[in-house]
């Protein structure tokens, strides 16, 4: 993507080949990693029957799928679903990933490079079905898009479920509750709610520590910066990365654009006075750096208090997305705003 584009970057051969001998191999590994404690020799129905907890049916943006034991064979479609099952412990499930945007968090870094990269951008149909997954989990809506051949209603006919971050089935207003609710199903879906649980109640812990740093400090008025140069793509007031700005003790001055992103004019940054600009890092964006160049160049922007004093945060795009990112975005984004509530 060229530097300063107006969007964000894009963000899905038949049956699973699978001999009948390895696909019940398989179930019985699920089932006892699940906590089963039926074991086939004890009762010679157990291979046939489903783990405890399951089936377990989940309605995704309007698709309904019926889970009759937990998925084995996953292939995520942008970082942050990825990301989000390694949090879940949940990597010896993925058979491949695609579309890295940012750098991996360090504590998941080893398993994320333990799986393989189908693409570096979006994977063609073809080359997720030679992974022969059970499941594709796309992070952005473009991870089934139809004019690639990857809609849901392809891989359903290839016999494989889909399941799209919740982010993407049209709700319009993201929150943190998204993040939460997004952990919780997925954790659903492979039979692990406690680890689930114990996921969401960290990062809730990570959020209120941050909140609670801040609290009572002067909210900071903040200019997101995503690309642009005609005019400035950037937050609106449904972005999650809004309410992380709240959260963080900062303000997002285009908290009044009705949407989760959109295009803006100069002259409003400019009359809106931002002390502060959090700038999002992601590959084919820009890199930061010319990000930052570029609008200390503009003398337009000479006299934007962000600007004269040089006052930048920096957050990685999928740290602004429904994934486990978000709760530590809360906290480096408190840091940079307030910096002496941490001292």
């Amino acid at each position: 993507m060229p530097l300063f584009s107006q969007a964000l970057p894009s963000r899905g051969r038949g049956a699973l080949r699978m001999a009948a001998g390895v696909l019940a191999l398989s179930a019985l590994a699920l089932t006892a990693g699940c906590g089963s404690s039926d074991g086939p020799g004890d009762n010679p129905g157990a291979a046939a029957s489903a783990p405890a907890g399951f089936p377990v049916t989940i309605d995704n943006c309007g698709v309904k799928t019926t889970y009759k034991r937990p998925p084995a064979r996953v292939v995520t479609i942008h970082q942050h679903p990825a990301e989000l099952m390694l949090a879940l412990g949940l990597g010896d499930r993925m058979v491949g990933t695609a579309y890295p945007d940012s750098s991996v968090l360090p504590e998941l870094r080893k398993a994320y490079e333990a799986v393989p990269e189908l693409a570096e951008e979006e994977p063609s149909f073809e080359t997720v079905l030679d992974a022969e997954p059970d499941l594709v989990y796309g992070g952005y809506g473009s991870a089934f898009g139809e004019k690639e051949g990857r809609s849901r209603k392809a891989f359903a006919d290839a016999g494989i479920d889909t399941y799209l971050n919740r982010e993407y089935c049209g709700k319009k207003q993201v929150t943190m509750e998204d993040t939460y609710a997004e952990i919780r199903t997925i954790g659903s879906i492979f039979g692990v709610s406690g680890r689930a649980d114990s996921l969401v109640s960290d990062l809730k812990g990570r959020v209120g520590k941050a909140a609670s740093a801040v609290d009572g400090e002067a909210d900071v008025p903040v200019f997101v910066y995503d690309s642009g140069d005609k005019s400035a793509f950037t937050a609106g007031g449904k972005s999650l990365g809004t309410e992380l700005l709240r959260l963080a003790g900062g303000r997002n001055v285009f908290a009044d654009l009705d949407d989760v992103f959109g295009d803006v004019s100069w002259e409003q940054v400019v009359e809106r006075r931002p002390e502060a600009i959090a700038i999002y890092d992601y590959a084919g964006s820009g890199s930061v750096e010319q990000k930052k160049k570029y609008l200390l160049s503009q003398p337009a922007l000479a006299d934007v208090p962000a600007i004269r004093n040089k006052r930048f945060v920096v957050l990685p795009l999928t740290a602004t997305l429904v994934g486990i990112r978000s709760a530590y975005a809360v906290g480096d984004l408190a840091r940079g705003l307030h910096p002496e509530s941490f001292r």
